[in-house]
């Protein structure tokens, strides 16, 4: 019933918009329906009713466990907060000629079957089941990107569909693989993960390998891990700040939650140590390329989608370590970037409307007297910068810190150049802050200044953002512990 239940509450969330009249009306439906999800998980979290592991509907297919309903908790809360910031930023590209009024009901239609189908993916037992919600979640996601009324964005979507979707083939030709190895164990063979889990230790090595590197390529693409990052600065930065809020803090995590379920499935075989190298090869790599990319930014949604990048390949480096403490630090780092992130891209999005920034992704943005015109976004972009770099009173100053110090067991000399790229990002994103919040107008110039009255919509989600990310930070429950314990232990690290 939880199944028919989803899908029934976003058939009627496309109904309602599609009958609405106003922006609002449908904005309100989103709302809605983000926080009834939210509602859902949050009472299989509190009720501690997980596992789930046999849905009446799709019994053997769909499943929740621990893992799946934390991701589902942070797609929920970014929806929500998503939603609410849309009602008066989407007013904004209406008024700019950004975007058509005829193009809403599209715009938040594709927003609430997203929203489905991610959390569908989360719930598939099946991993050729998850495939596919993957490869949906590629496809909505992009025309939310391509929505507005420009030639860029809809370049920017058709590299994402070609790069993402591509490699996607390589992973369904190393699912065919899992297939082939999982008949040498069971009869008929079988790609549900709870089974693949158990019966591991019986794979081949060597098959086990070809099987993960095919896999990876595609949800390594989904997730903006170098060399399959290249879509990912131009779609996040080109797309509306609401979208590109998702696209970070939620999409990224699909293919994340892809490698890790697999990486699981090879930790119980004996080539755990060659995929673990891989992992730490790519890791380095990914991180690398970004921290060298943001050195020359001079855009700011480029420069936080940048960092994206770089966040994922300190996930990678933390799976490649596979210690049950570097992995709870992952799922914790996981949260961690998805809700600063959001917070960077919403105050970006406020900093957009106020400078009217139309010009190419790649141009730099001319940004002046940000604390006299918009200190929320400017104070915004300082803790979330402050965030995502890793200082103390924030979360990922702990995910860090702890993985770093896995890592030192694991090899000091990656330790060490990972440090080094660390300090590199790190002081691109405070050059590009200092240099570019430290402009100013001339007085003559300032009486022809248009102040962008931000609603309390955009300013809302913000607050609460890095609300939630000090309290994160500062305390620990033992109900946030435990919980991200039976996580690693589903896992069987």
């Amino acid at each position: 019933m939880i199944l028919v239940a989803l899908v029934v509450a976003t058939i009627l969330a496309l109904i309602l918009i599609t009958v609405s009249h106003t922006h609002r009306q449908m904005n309100m439906v989103c709302i809605a329906e983000a926080g009834l999800f939210l509602v859902f998980a949050l009472y299989y979290i509190m009720t501690g009713q997980i596992p789930v592991p046999a849905l009446t509907i799709g019994s053997g297919f769909f499943f929740i466990d621990h893992l799946g309903i934390f991701e589902v908790l942070i797609t929920t809360v970014l929806f929500l907060l998503a939603a609410i910031y849309a009602r008066g930023y989407v007013e904004g590209l209406i008024e700019s000629h950004e975007l058509g009024k005829g193009s809403l009901k599209f715009f938040y239609g594709s927003w609430s079957f997203l929203l489905m189908v991610i959390i569908l993916a989360f719930f598939s037992n099946n991993l050729a089941l998850f495939w596919i919600f993957a490869e949906l979640t590629t496809i909505i996601s992009a025309m939310l990107v391509a929505i507005l009324y420009a030639r860029d964005n809809i370049d920017a979507a058709i590299k994402y569909i070609f790069i993402a979707s591509v490699s996607m083939l390589f992973s369904f030709v190393g699912l065919i693989f899992l297939f082939e190895i999982s008949r040498s164990a069971v009869h008929g063979g079988t790609l549900n993960w709870t089974e693949l889990i158990h019966l591991a230790p019986a794979f081949p090595a060597g098959m086990m390998i070809a099987a993960f590197a095919l896999i990876f390529i595609g949800f390594a693409a989904k997730s903006g891990i170098f060399p399959f990052h290249t879509w990912l600065p131009e779609a996040h930065a080109r797309a509306p700040s609401a979208v590109s809020a998702i696209l970070s803090g939620v999409l990224l995590n699909v293919g994340i939650y892809g490698i890790i379920r697999v990486f699981a499935i090879v930790h119980q075989t004996p080539a755990i140590t060659a995929i673990s190298t891989l992992l730490a090869i790519f890791g380095l790599l990914t991180v690398g390329i970004a921290a060298f990319s943001m050195l020359t930014q001079k855009n700011l949604k480029k420069l936080v989608a940048f960092s994206s990048i770089e966040n994922m390949g300190i996930l990678l480096i933390g799976l490649a370590v596979a210690t049950p403490v570097a992995i709870f630090w992952v799922l914790f780092h996981i949260i961690a970037h998805s809700f600063t992130k959001a917070s960077l891209f919403f105050s970006a999005g406020i900093l957009h409307r106020q400078y009217h920034s139309t010009l190419s992704a790649d141009a730099p943005d001319d940004m002046r007297d940000v604390f006299r015109f918009q200190p929320l976004a400017a104070w915004g972009i300082i803790l979330g910068g402050l965030a995502i770099i890793g200082m103390p009173l924030f979360p990922i100053f702990f995910s860090k810190l702890f993985i770093l110090t896995q890592l030192a067991a694991y090899s000091l000399p990656v330790l060490v150049i990972l440090v080094f790229l660390l300090f590199i990002t790190a002081a691109a994103l405070g050059y590009f802050v200092i240099s570019t919040f430290t402009q100013r107008y001339s007085p003559e110039a300032l009486t022809d200044v248009h102040v962008y009255h931000t609603p309390a919509s955009m300013k809302a989600p913000i607050v609460i953002l890095l609300c939630l990310l000090v309290m994160m930070g500062t305390v620990f429950s033992a109900g946030e512990i435990s919980f991200l314990n039976q996580i690693v232990t589903e896992l069987m690290f």
